[in-house]
């Protein structure tokens, strides 16, 4: 079997052995049914037929799996992506699988969102299922728990339970329009054209104990056993409960129940066809385009991936090729035209891993190795589910393979940031970092014989950098068709392979090998890798760290520390002479985030920090002497207008957004602003201590800017 990239997965996976159990077992009824046809066997024979066979093909398949397993470890174990399916989330083992958001459970909300209407109803149908047991309530009943399992430890797999729930919810309307409806209007005009449903109730009763008496009389009081009596009761129990269910009064209620119920239908069916119309065109539209707000309220496209990756198809040479995190790559390719390193298809883990390795680096040792694999380096910035809140994830894959990334720590958590939002000396040192954080106060900058800037997108979304002194002798290794390896002469499937420049750093690798792992022998070593991730991911759970699970988190790590440690704002100053007198000035990002404020004041060593936004920047003020609380205003709508980094924080206005926001000059100011003063926690200052932030550090680096 020589199909690409497929091979022999089929035989040999055992995730995929189930299916093929099954078609055999098709076989194996269709060999018997064809023998019963020829042979007119009766239903004796064919059973007998079908355990003899069974048997023969069991023992066969036995025999032969043994057999392979046992002298060429055949079979490869369940992947990790299946085997999250069946443990906690993040809690695989494989890096790669834990990092992908996908895999985080469904919650309560996901539910409403994908199902509407439907998730309020499908339970009743689930319970009117059990009422009758039949094939096809029992089909439901099962195809329910398992499919409401699957999606419940896997988001995606909700898709599972629209069939259904559809199906349910159609149970539980049917039942109720002929329980309530139907039903109950029958027996009511029934009892009144025709007789009473409580006399015709009474007289089964009494015919069924006049003949049981009878019985009992020819039986003798004492010969009826236990479960006869048993069953009387209960069938007189449950004739009671029906004449009680078909009294007229009861009717009469059930009917009202009814009616009322089917009044609630028609705007419930309205709504739940417009909802579903306006979902499918929300999730039909491209996910690199969407609306967006400023902060001054006016709303715009958000178009700067496509931007960037049209910028990458113009700008750029043909043979160009473009490093960038997986996730990207499809898009890089499709709308960019440009060769990318890695994308959603690429199963190898390793070269994954090499891919995270080269971002987590510090620059000079990231360099060495990007100058011969690309061209041009482009990341997600802006917050948001950027690159750096997807870079831990980087790092412990990366690590997976070369365990020089973090020595001794699976879990890379030394790679991210303090509590106080600073990041740790080693995400300081790394290319990722410099690159997305570029420009931001603190930050160090790129070595421009290394890596230059070369695009950044309109509203700061996408940054691409050029790759200096790029290896020309690896790139013409590399597009040299003599040095792929195909799985045959003129086939389309062709592995890459790394420039001989790059030989030591592959040799270093080391195959990813998960616990389950039983067919490639017992590697102690990989085994306690393994129980060591697991153990450094229940530590950080255990210390309320984050274990950045989701790709699309609308927090940047300093902003969810500040949110976490309950930071409230001073007050609301108009005039800059209500700060301290000590004050010192910064502008850009840091006057629009509260986290890069709170970052770049503990940097200066300084207590509080004066916030005043003008859209996607503005003005901060940093300073240690309190503030005049005696010309605090009262808040207004410009001193509430939010954070761009939490929206839950206030960080004031400026100019143009205070003027949207009726919020003018206060006497004396020529200048509208409403400045939102923060005390920098004791957390901020210590993580800028530790870091050697001090202030003869920061007033460095103010003299030299």
């Amino acid at each position: 079997m020589r199909v690409p990239v497929v091979g022999w997965s089929p035989l040999k996976s055992t995730e995929q052995l189930a299916p093929l159990l099954v078609f055999i077992a098709l076989q194996i009824l269709e060999f018997v049914e064809v023998r019963r046809r020829k042979h007119r066997l009766s239903m004796l024979q064919v059973f007998v037929t079908r355990v003899k066979v069974t048997t023969a093909v069991l023992a066969v398949a036995v025999s032969l799996a043994a057999y392979l397993q046992l002298r060429h470890n055949y079979f490869g174990p369940p992947s990790a992506r299946v085997r999250g399916l069946f443990v906690k989330h993040t809690r695989t083992g494989n890096p790669l699988v834990d990092s992908v958001a996908e895999h985080q459970p469904a919650n309560a909300e996901a539910y409403k969102q994908y199902l509407h209407n439907v998730y309020d109803i499908a339970p009743y149908g689930f319970a009117l299922s059990f009422l009758r047991w039949s094939d096809a309530n029992s089909f439901l009943i099962l195809y329910a728990v398992i499919a409401y399992y699957f999606s419940n430890r896997m988001a995606r797999l909700v898709i599972l339970l629209g069939p259904v729930a559809s199906a349910l919810g159609g149970v539980a309307l049917g039942w109720t329009f002929d329980q309530l409806i139907l039903n109950a209007a029958g027996k009511f005009a029934s009892s009144v054209l025709f007789g009473g449903t409580e006399e015709d109730g009474d007289d089964d009763v009494a015919t069924e104990s006049s003949s049981s008496k009878g019985r009992d009389s020819k039986e003798g009081n004492g010969s009826v056993n236990v479960k006869e009596r048993l069953k009387k009761s209960v069938a007189n129990i449950a004739r009671a409960a029906s004449t009680m269910y078909n009294l007229r009064a009861v009717c009469v209620l059930r009917i009202a129940l009814g009616v009322y119920l089917c009044q609630q239908v028609p705007p419930k069916a309205k709504d739940f066809y417009k909802y579903s119309h306006d979902l499918s065109e929300q999730l039909s539209q491209p996910s690199i385009m969407f609306k967006a707000r400023l902060n001054n309220g006016q709303e715009i496209i958000l178009d700067d991936y496509r931007e960037a990756y049209w910028w990458l198809s113009k700008r750029t040479p043909t043979d160009a090729r473009v490093m960038a995190w997986w996730d990207y790559g499809y898009q890089i390719a499709g709308i960019g035209n440009r060769t990318t390193i890695a994308d959603g298809n690429t199963w190898n883990h390793e070269h994954i891993a090499t891919l995270g390795r080269i971002l987590s680096a510090p620059e000079e040792k990231a360099h060495r190795v990007a100058r011969h694999l690309a061209d041009y380096v482009l990341v997600w910035a802006g917050g948001g589910g950027d690159d750096l809140a997807k870079s831990p994830h980087m790092a412990r894959i990366g690590n997976s393979v070369y365990h020089d990334i973090c020595p001794g720590d699976p879990t890379c958590s030394q790679f991210g940031f303090y509590q106080g939002g600073i990041p740790t000396p080693m995400m300081e040192k790394c290319l990722l970092y410099k690159m997305v954080r570029m420009g931001e106060p603190g930050v160090p900058a790129l070595n421009k014989h290394r890596f230059t800037h070369a695009y950044t997108s309109k509203y700061g979304k996408v940054r691409i950098f050029k790759v200096m002194n790029v290896s020309r002798k690896s790139k013409e290794w590399v597009a040299d068709p003599a040095n792929r390896v195909c799985d045959a002469p003129g086939s389309w499937y062709c592995t890459g392979q790394y420039p001989p420049a790059l030989a030591s750093l592959i040799a270093k690798r080391k195959p990813f090998q998960q616990l389950e792992d039983f067919n490639r022998g017992g590697d102690e070593a990989s085994r306690k890798y393994v129980e060591e991730y697991h153990k450094g991911m229940d530590r950080q759970q255990g210390r309320g760290g984050r274990d950045y699970d989701e790709y699309g988190d609308d927090y940047s790590e300093a902003a969810q520390a500040a949110a976490n440690m309950g930071v409230a704002a001073v007050g609301c100053f108009g005039a800059e002479s209500s700060l301290g007198s000590d004050k010192v000035y910064t502008g850009g990002k840091s006057g629009a985030h509260l986290s890069s404020a709170l970052q770049w004041a503990a940097q200066k060593r300084k207590s509080y920090v004066a916030i005043a936004r003008a859209g996607v920047d503005g003005h901060a003020f940093a300073f240690s002497e309190p503030p005049d609380m005696s010309t605090a205003l009262d808040v207004d709508d410009g001193c509430d207008a939010p954070c761009s980094d939490i929206d839950s924080f206030s960080c004031g206005c400026a100019d143009a957004v205070c003027r949207e926001n009726d919020a003018g000059p206060v006497r004396g100011e020529q200048n509208a602003r409403r400045w939102v003063v923060y005390e920098v926690p004791p957390e901020f200052m210590e993580a800028a201590a530790a870091r050697g932030g001090g202030k003869r550090k920061g007033s460095k680096k103010s003299k030299k800017r």
